[in-house]
């Protein structure tokens, strides 16, 4: 099957402009081609789709520093992003997406400035046993992307003092501090910038793809749609959420990701639900949102809504561990 290579990199920080080029590109991929989309976001906290920004970040410490939040349509966890972080997504229709060879083009381009790194688990790229990059992925009409973060001289300092990494996850990592499992790249090459890293990924994406990309220009995407998808992750409902009163709440780390579940309940029955997760799996987590409410207020009747679920693959074994929990807890 032959790919046609398409590369682009924005010339903006605003990680609201970049989060929104990068969902254009989602919507007008073509069926025959992989993109390449590189950029940086300046002084930013990005979360999860289905995370609480108010318990992953600090956030008036970030907006007093003149700092930007940001939620993102993939799941995972939180990340900070300076201009010494480089962010990086692969974008193409299902045919033609593979993780495991876009993964490759980043494993590659490292190796090309004398750097080895290897693949951990499903989504993070290690160097000398610490973090260097992670990975995040969504899919929605037969599009998908896969994007992550490459860190090249980030301020661990403010990653440190912005982010709200719980001591189980930590513990869960093997490490004692966010700052101690990360690793900056420059400490591997000293002499790593942003445009070197670039060219040995667009190398890299030549090689891997055995074909020869063609320079998107900016003036390419269409300047309206783009304003209105900016507009949407600008939005400060889309990115802090509604603010909710609940009854009742329980939490569960699994081996695939932390799970909190707010419930507001009235005559014995959920009235309204909310549920919070660094999995990498929103469809599941946005259906456990819709599957709740109605349910009666007992164990046994929450496990239930959650067992007759229908989801992807990769949320089967999510599913049960969800279900197994939910019927011991105390409601």
């Amino acid at each position: 099957m032959n790919n046609r290579l398409t590369m682009i990199e924005s010339d903006s920080t605003n990680p609201y402009k970049n989060l929104a080029l990068e969902n254009w590109l989602l919507d007008h991929v073509a069926e025959d081609e992989v993109i390449l989309y590189l950029w940086q976001n300046q002084h930013t906290v990005v979360v999860g789709k289905n995370q609480n920004a108010w318990k992953e970040c600090n956030i008036s410490t970030l907006e007093a520093d003149g700092g930007h939040l940001a939620r993102r349509l993939s799941g995972g966890g939180a990340v900070y992003h300076d201009l010494g972080n480089l962010n990086f997504t692969f974008l193409a229709h299902k045919a033609r997406y593979d993780v495991a060879k876009q993964l490759e083009v980043i494993l590659r381009g490292l190796q090309r400035l004398g750097i080895e790194a290897e693949k951990s688990g499903r989504n993070d790229i290690l160097v000398d046993g610490r973090k260097v990059s992670g990975n995040a992925f969504y899919e929605h009409a037969g599009r998908c992307y896969h994007h992550g973060t490459l860190l090249m001289q980030v301020d661990g300092e403010k990653m440190a003092k912005y982010l709200n990494v719980s001591k189980e996850k930590l513990q869960s990592k093997g490490v004692s501090s966010v700052k101690s499992r990360v690793l900056n790249l420059v400490e591997v090459c000293p002499t790593l910038d942003a445009e070197n890293l670039k060219a040995a990924m667009c190398e890299a994406f030549a090689d891997v793809y055995a074909g020869n990309p063609d320079k998107m220009a900016l003036s390419a995407v269409d300047a309206e749609e783009w304003a209105d998808l900016q507009a949407r992750y600008e939005d400060w409902d889309w990115n802090f959420g509604r603010k909710f009163v609940f009854d009742n709440s329980f939490g569960q780390r699994f081996p695939w990701g932390r799970v909190d579940i707010e419930l507001q309940i009235e005559n014995g029955h959920v009235h309204d639900a909310q549920v919070y997760s660094d999995a990498l799996l929103p469809d599941f987590i946005d259906a456990l949102n819709a599957a709740l409410p109605g349910t009666r207020y007992e164990s046994r009747a929450l496990a239930e809504a959650v067992k007759v679920l229908t989801v992807s693959e990769d949320a089967v074994q999510p599913k049960q561990d969800l279900a197994e929990w939910l019927s011991t807890v105390e409601c």
